[in-house]
């Protein structure tokens, strides 16, 4: 679609309505599921129902009629499909011919069905036992030094086998367990807990009930966690005002049609979420923020002076805080100039939105990746914890700092030891259970597995689900130096590309998804997840599994352990494999504050809220209060501008969900069929002297001699500030140096890349 006023690609309906009903109407088109989907959709994010695999957003007690979104729909249906990869599909193609596939088409050839092995000969891979392939990866693993080896873990793994996967890490001999929140996240866990010494957010669903403004930074709700614009509705009816920062307009925090309601679906009714939209510069949030937080100084400066009548909360700073004072002098000493050339914003906007946060009593915070994957994200987050500390916005109800996560069970990993940091992990209490002395060095998070796979120090790797080599930065080194391994084993419910790039021995075994039944010894099994509001829901599946030859990934876990570790008495595979309530009671028993009763609470409505330190006002931090802190600069993207030079933002489309790609339509943004696009302002089209249609290249301007190069994007215009372009991930992977990263978490900066245009060659 096309805006008559400038022309740019866009799309003027709200988000929701009836396009989401025609979004989840062609996935279950596409996968041909059976009627039994039906009612895994009926019983999604339900109490005792299924909990979704896409987003980790919170899961109401008191569910809508429908409690899942478009995209979550789309991830049911998508591991609900009728289609099924079989050994016959890989007697049929080698891998070299199917390294020249799409990644969607790679995933539409349906569920794996049998464990495979990869035959270096034939160049494919061939059927195996999963009695050969767990003796085989057990064999490999005894004769590798164990600080060698990386177990990865995606986002969506559930507690039980996370905990597991974690044990069989320490118990073999290493940290080195990397996961996707190293990938997105992870900067909220150091940024957050140096500042307000918690690693996540502190805000529970209810606070949305409460608050009386929500500043945006960063985070697309509504393709990434739309059922999240609900609450969001809800809070606008009794007059909430929204304040939105995001360099691109999403359509989710401007207008929603709720699919719920029959009478907005007919009526075409939409509530309009932000009452401010600002397309901040990527890389200008400190800026924007710091503005903010001047008008409020300023305000308060002349509140006091002419009422002797404080803005700020002076007792809270006073008993709860640290660094107050040095904070107030940075700010006075910034310029407006500076903020408003960083931010890219004016100051009257700033100041207008200052204003809104003044005059509401309760502020929620909230922030996606467009936060935290910056070389200064974590700055970033210090600073808007700065802004919410000036008024007490942060452990009291309807207030707080709420970071989106992604992946279903993202958190919720890290809270059962899915780290690299030994001293977050409870070591003692593991080595009490257990018998074995843990491994106290520091492992490798994702960052540092991929330096070490490019030194040649890595020598195998194992993937519990996800498609790391696909998500990874400088994609094209990586997948040189990832063949000189020893041992590659991806566990994955279909194929993907990171299957396609191998060691020298390589395993591709399938597992079960979570839709489906999981019959052990004792029954039918129950799994875990926890939400991105540390409520704790359990997960039970009805349907059929897609062969009879799946495992689940917990048996899986179990089985190559089982094939790798010396016997021990305390180690009871075959036995937490039989009954998944065991495995919780080792984590209740690992974690007993968080964890208390875990088993009785499983299907707590709304979770069971394993608690947060921050909420209350304890704060765990050196100083043993909430941090102020000064940022170093203003622009997080770690570089500076340079004629020529753009920031590049890496997005994902509405029919995507990390690097599954459901299809090409990027509806909210009015992009169909195709994903190679360079989305950019007609503005800096004329200056950079492109048309729109023209193909075109980016190439790496990062300034450390390597050409990093990616063709075939056709200009688009689109609206977004001056100085940057915007293409999807994970197909811009390659232009990112494994060096730009948040300076602190080491999360890769994905969200302002150094880039420069040149005409394409081909």
């Amino acid at each position: 679609m096309r805006d008559d006023a400038d022309e740019t690609v866009h799309y003027d309906k709200p988000s929701g309505g009836w396009g989401s009903v025609r979004g989840i109407s062609l996935i279950a088109g596409k996968e041909k599921v059976s009627p039994g989907a039906l009612d895994t959709l009926r019983r999604q994010n339900k109490p005792g129902g299924f909990m979704c695999v896409s987003c980790a957003w919170a899961k109401p007690a008191s569910p809508h009629p429908f409690e899942f979104c478009e995209n979550g729909a789309k991830a049911t249906l998508w591991e609900l499909t009728s289609r099924r990869c079989t050994p016959e599909f890989f007697a049929e193609h080698n891998v070299a011919e199917l390294k020249t596939w799409r990644d969607y088409d790679l995933e539409q050839q349906g569920r794996l069905t049998h464990p495979m092995r990869y035959d270096h000969a034939s160049d494919k891979y061939v059927p195996v036992s999963w009695e050969e392939a767990f003796r085989a990866i057990g064999d490999e693993l005894r004769a590798l030094e164990p600080k060698s080896t990386v177990f990865y873990t995606s986002g969506r793994a559930s507690l039980e086998t996370s905990y597991l996967w974690a044990l069989f890490a320490r118990l073999y001999g290493h940290n080195n367990l990397p996961d996707s929140s190293n990938m997105c996240h992870e900067t909220t866990s150091v940024g957050l807990k140096k500042v307000i010494g918690s690693p996540v957010g502190t805000c529970v669903l209810d606070d949305f009930e409460k608050c009386d403004a929500i500043f945006f930074f960063g985070q697309n709700t509504g393709s990434n966690s739309p059922r999240f614009l609900h609450p969001l509705q809800e809070a606008k009816r009794r007059g909430c005002r929204i304040v939105t920062f995001n360099p691109v307009q999403e359509r989710g925090l401007i207008a929603f049609t709720n699919p719920q309601s029959p009478v907005e679906m007919v009526t075409g009714k939409e509530t309009e979420i932000s009452d401010l939209y600002f397309q901040v510069r990527p890389s200008g949030d400190i800026a924007a923020i710091l503005g903010m937080c001047k008008h409020v100084l300023a305000r308060e400066e002349r509140q006091w002076a002419e009422r002797q009548h404080h803005l700020i909360d002076v007792d809270f700073i006073a008993q709860h805080t640290h660094d107050f004072d040095a904070f107030a002098a940075m700010v006075k000493a910034t310029p407006w100039e500076e903020i408003e050339r960083e931010s890219g914003l004016a100051r009257a906007d700033l100041e207008a939105a200052a204003d809104i946060y003044c005059e509401a009593k309760n502020v929620i915070g909230i922030y996606g990746m467009g936060v935290t994957q910056h070389v200064h994200g974590s700055q970033t987050i210090g600073t808007l914890i700065n802004l919410l500390l000036l008024r007490g916005n942060i452990g009291r109800e309807g207030a707080g700092i709420s970071p989106v996560r992604g992946h279903s069970n993202v958190q919720g990993q890290r809270t059962v030891g899915i780290s690299e940091k030994p001293e977050l992990v409870p070591l003692d209490a593991l080595k009490k259970l257990y018998g074995f002395d843990p491994p106290t060095e520091k492992g490798m998070n994702t960052v540092e597995a991929c330096e070490g796979i490019l030194a040649g120090r890595v020598k195998a790797f194992l993937g519990l689900g996800g498609n790391f080599v696909r998500a990874i930065p400088e994609r094209e080194k990586m997948e040189a130096a990832w063949t000189d391994m020893r041992l590659t084993v991806q566990i994955a419910t279909k194929l993907n590309r990171s299957h396609l790039i191998n060691g020298q021995v390589a395993y591709l075994l399938p597992c079960l998804g979570r839709s489906e039944e999981d019959m052990q010894a004792s029954g039918a099994q129950i799994v875990t997840m926890e939400d991105t509001m540390s409520c704790i829901h359990g997960s039970i599946s009805r349907r059929t599994p897609a062969s009879e030859h799946l495992l689940s990934e917990l048996e899986i876990v179990a089985g190559i352990a089982k094939q790798t570790l010396p016997a021990n008495p305390k180690v009871q595979w075959d036995e937490w494999v039989g009954d998944y309530a065991k495995v919780r009671d080792l984590i209740e028993a690992t974690y007993p504050d968080e964890f208390a009763d875990f088993n009785a609470r499983v299907f707590t409505p709304g979770g069971f809220y394993r608690g947060n330190a921050a909420r209350e006002r304890v704060w765990k931090t050196e100083s043993g209060k909430a941090e102020f802190t000064l940022p170093e600069t203003l622009n997080a993207s770690g570089f500076d501008d340079a004629p020529g030079r753009y920031r590049l933002i890496t997005l994902r489309s509405n029919d995507q969900f990390n690097t599954t790609i459901y299809g090409y339509s990027d509806r909210l943004r009015g992009i169909e069929g195709t994903r190679d696009v360079l989305l950019m302002n007609r503005e800096e089209m004329a200056k950079a002297g492109v048309a729109e249609g023209q193909v075109v290249a980016l190439v790496s301007d990062a300034e450390d001699g390597v050409h990093r190069e990616v063709g075939g994007l056709v200009v688009t215009p689109f609206s977004l500030p001056n100085g940057c372009v915007a293409a999807y991930y994970p197909e811009m992977n390659p232009l990112m140096p494994l060096s730009h990263h948040d300076r602190l978490s080491k999360t890769p900066a994905a969200k302002s890349v150094p880039v420069r245009i040149k005409a394409d060659a081909r």
